[in-house]
């Protein structure tokens, strides 16, 4: 299996609904993304996050699912609007 997390921190402009809309959408990508697992994602509330506000984590089958996750439609469509909001730092690793 592969763990994916992520960690995001908002540009400036970012409003409540598109914070919601990132919420919504990544949570809808368990079900359309074959070998996506699990998917938990919320706001960060810890101390020490170092201006990280959102986080998530994703458990994916094996490194093949994994892997057409990067280029699948629907991910990449998330992309295309997401990607200018934050900034974001990504760990993945095998369990």
């Amino acid at each position: 299996m592969v763990i994916h997390t992520f960690l995001f921190r908002w540009k400036s402009d970012v409003a409540e609904e598109q914070k919601q809309r990132v919420i919504d959408e990544i949570k809808a990508l368990q079900g359309p993304i074959p070998g996506l697992l699990e998917v938990y994602v919320g706001h960060n509330f810890s101390p020490r996050s170092q201006g990280f506000e959102f986080a998530g984590v994703m458990k994916f089958a094996d490194a093949e699912t994994f892997g057409g996750y990067n280029d699948h439609p629907v991910h990449q469509k998330l992309l295309s609007w997401l990607v200018p909001l934050v900034e974001a730092v990504e760990v993945d690793f095998k369990i």
